[in-house]
């Protein structure tokens, strides 16, 4: 068998990783041997394989929904924002340079179509049925020249395409026909049908628009997913930041930022951890708090004012893309002055990669920001420079007593001159800072770390014995695959899957009919 599918959306953001997780683990609780592929990714939230190459963190817990280890056929090519202008390209897992918007796709972008078909063929002959996710829209008709995403992975592969989308913002029988309109003849052959998503209420309702879809546009629709919440589990974001917001009140926050299980009045007792994360300018891996808020009785949210860090028992100084540009923004916004009043008071802090280097006492970097020298905040006794070669390592080591697992993706090489040892980092009284990645979700760890918070802060906080990071994980894949199974005429999606791309769909012409 060599099925397959691409999964495009209406628009970014319209749940296309999440449906592309629960078709892959539908279908490999149906036995079916299924990788997961992205030709192009825009995306801070990456991951590290086995064998160190750089990946989208998306297609990793695709992956994971599939039940096999993630690699970079799976997404070859990977652009990590460093602004408005320019993104690093990482190739096959490996950094190949930086380039802006217009030289990314006024040439160098469709260079890589060959290689994309590479990947995606030799996954086809791996593994029974790939399902691709497309990126943003496949009409955004300014960039159809150079897609090598979107449609034209369904074209060079022969591929059905199923259009989601996201009716929870309005207007998705609109979009659904404005994306077909807007494609060429040859693409709209291609397009098998529609999937509308997080929809909330009575679908019989929705059914008449439906059967008046399918008689406009001769597609169908093959099912509708009902809004649920807390299932976009390690998306993509161009650029990072979570939305502050609405994630001011403290709660559980997903991985995006949005705040779930908010209270309206600030969580109070000896017994409650709150955890408030710098919302730090090209914020990368802010899903490195998921594990944190996984855990009951602790609440997290993202802050970007000073006095937002005065309730909080731990500060996260999360990862970023612009680590010399988070540290002047952390001055600008009077948070550096509340983390220096922090540690002179012995209140909890934890760096992680560009946060770890920001804590430090001094960065040079030629390669980043080319700001040269920089005076850090000088929390932690650390140096750094930045070095024109990325690590992509999976460490394993030991912390407070406890194995840990982590993966680093950095630049900078710190030289550590003083403090105790804290995986590749330190700790200097209540400041710890490290380049380790995920290393919260090794279960033991974490309640290891939270002990020493609460002791710090003053609780009487105990973590849950029970809370394996890993199995939650596993639930909310299991419910992305329920939804699938569940919502969608499953029979339907497997004869698209296993038959390959439809023919002679009728053409829709520009414009709604009278």
């Amino acid at each position: 068998m060599n099925g397959g599918l691409l999964v495009a959306g209406t628009t970014s953001d319209a749940g296309k990783s999440v449906v592309t997780a629960g078709i892959c683990r539908w279908l490999v609780r149906q036995g079916v041997k299924v990788a997961p592929f992205k030709a192009q990714n825009m995306s801070l939230n990456s991951f590290v394989t086995r064998e160190g190459a750089e990946i989208g963190r998306a297609q990793a817990m695709q992956a994971q929904a599939c039940r096999i280890e993630p690699t970079a056929l799976m997404n070859p090519v990977l652009l990590k924002p460093g602004g408005e202008q320019s993104s690093q390209v990482v190739l096959l897992g490996r950094p190949v340079g930086e380039l802006s918007a217009r030289g990314y796709h006024g040439g160098r972008q469709q260079k890589l179509l060959g290689t994309v078909l590479d990947c995606l063929a030799e996954l086809r002959g791996t593994y029974d049925v790939v399902i691709c996710e497309g990126a943003g829209s496949p009409a955004e008709i300014n960039l159809r020249r150079t897609d090598i995403v979107n449609m034209a992975v369904a074209r060079g592969a022969r591929l059905p395409v199923l259009v989601v989308g996201d009716i929870d913002r309005g207007g998705v029988f609109a979009s659904f026909f404005g994306t077909l309109a807007l494609l060429s003849r040859e693409d709209q052959e291609l397009v098998a049908g529609f999937l509308v998503n997080k929809f909330r209420g009575d679908v019989s309702l929705l059914e008449p628009g439906l059967g008046m879809l399918h008689g406009l546009t001769g597609r169908r629709t093959f099912g509708v997913l009902p809004f649920r919440h807390g299932l976009g589990i390690d998306e993509e974001d161009g650029l990072g930041v979570p939305p502050l917001e609405r994630s001011r009140e403290w709660g559980r926050v997903s991985p995006r930022g949005a705040v779930r299980e908010s209270a309206v009045v600030p969580p109070v007792g000896e017994e409650i951890l709150r955890v408030a994360v710098c919302a730090v300018p090209l914020m990368s891996n802010f899903t490195d708090v998921d594990a944190l808020a996984a855990e009951p009785g602790v609440v997290v949210r993202f802050v970007d004012r000073p006095e937002e860090l005065s309730d909080a028992d731990l500060v996260v100084v999360p990862g970023t893309r612009g680590t010399v540009r988070a540290l002047r923004w952390l001055r600008e916004r009077g948070l550096a002055e509340a983390l220096e009043r922090r540690a002179r008071e012995g209140r909890p802090i934890l760096g992680i990669c560009g946060g770890f280097q920001v804590l430090g006492e001094h960065i040079e970097d030629e390669v980043e920001s080319r700001a040269g020298h920089v005076d850090g905040l000088g929390l932690l006794p650390v140096r750094v420079r930045f070095a024109r070669e990325k690590t992509l390592a999976r460490p394993e080591g030991e912390a407070l007593g406890e194995r840990v697992e982590g993966y680093e993706i950095h630049h900078g090489v710190a030289e550590v001159t003083g403090g105790e040892p804290f995986l590749d980092g330190c700790r200097s009284g209540a400041v710890w800072g490290t380049h380790w990645h995920g290393s919260l979700e090794s279960d033991g760890f974490r309640r290891a770390f939270l002990r020493e918070v609460a002791a710090a802060a003053g609780r009487r906080f105990v973590p849950a014995a029970d809370t394996s990071f890993a199995a939650l994980r596993e639930e909310q894949l299991d419910r992305l695959g329920d939804l699938i199974e569940q919502h969608t005429d499953t029979d339907a999606l497997w004869r698209l899957i296993e038959s390959g791309a439809p023919r002679g769909l009728p053409f829709i012409p520009p414009g709604a009919p009278a």
